[in-house]
């Protein structure tokens, strides 16, 4: 029988984003904001959270068997929203899947070399990013061509307090006050965030700093550098939504007016129900969340 209705344009391919937990939001809100026309998926790997204490071989296979998920559901692209992720695996992921833009965050010493004043500079990061090959070889690079000092300060337990929701509470206080105050009495001006998680807390940061320090405190976060990296590899292989049915209008959930499918999809390898109110505490959504098992 020859159907009396046209058919749906079939739903462009998505962008998978993932993480060891809710961190990743952090980074998703800039994408969100930069490629407002993208139909997105967020993995929160939260029942192996975190990855910063986990050996890197472990942070690889976790990151490969995410990756696969997300590409057995179209990923057009990955974005490694984790700082230790991209520092154990992204080489690896880009050996699986050469052809996939894959975009990956890493602190943001760089940009934070270019700001500083005093020529040292803070990294707060876990121990799984401070002691990664990549990062290791990144703080050379930056430290040989600038100058600048970096003082590396692994925030062990910071992670695990944002993912139960603590972003202002006294023991974010105190745990902050234990890793910045040594970084600001060595003359650090410029904090690099080097967890995806850690901007959550920039406000809590920001005011510890400022108790310790005796001039401005620069803090560095790179959300809004991979959102921009990440349209640009879009552009170059013409995988970026430009018609109007390729997503839906940038509204809270945005549902997909063509497919009747919201735009922005979540999972988690621990409860459903805590990722769902991380994105409506963190980000103002409600969208659908499953959790999985891989």
């Amino acid at each position: 029988m020859i159907p009396t209705h046209p058919a749906s344009p079939p739903r462009p391919a998505p962008i998978g984003i993932f993480d060891s937990g809710v961190g990743g939001l952090s980074v998703l809100r800039h994408i969100r904001a930069q490629l407002p026309r993208e139909l997105l998926i967020y993995f929160a790997d939260t029942g192996f959270a975190p990855y910063g204490d986990k050996p890197e071989q472990v942070v690889v296979e976790r990151s490969l068997a995410v990756a696969a998920f997300l590409l057995e559901r179209g990923a057009k692209a990955l974005v490694v929203a984790c700082n230790t992720a991209t520092v154990a695996a992204i080489k690896a992921l880009r050996a699986r899947y050469p052809a996939l833009p894959i975009v990956g965050v890493e602190p943001g010493l760089k940009p934070a070399a270019a700001a500083t004043r005093s020529g040292k500079i803070g990294v707060l990061a876990t121990d799984g990013t401070l002691s990664g090959e990549k990062f290791l070889q990144l703080r050379a690079q930056v430290s040989s061509a600038s100058g600048a000092q970096f003082l590396l300060q692994p925030c062990i337990g910071l992670v695990d307090l944002i993912e139960l929701g603590q972003f202002d509470t006294a023991a974010i206080d105190a745990l902050l006050d234990r890793y910045v105050a040594p970084l600001i009495a060595q003359g650090a001006d410029t904090l690099v965030l080097g967890c995806t998680h850690y901007p959550f807390v920039q406000a809590a940061i920001a005011r510890v700093a400022a108790r310790h320090a005796t001039q401005a405190v620069t803090l560095i976060d790179t959300g809004d550098a991979v959102a921009r990296q990440l349209a640009r590899l879009l552009e170059t292989a013409g995988l970026l939504a430009h018609h109007e049915h390729d997503a839906a209008p940038a509204s809270a959930a945005r549902p997909d007016a063509a497919a009747g499918q919201p735009s922005l999809l979540g999972y988690t390898t621990a409860s459903a129900t805590a990722l769902a109110g991380a994105f409506s505490s963190l980000l103002g959504l409600t969208l659908p969340v499953e959790a999985v098992k891989i």
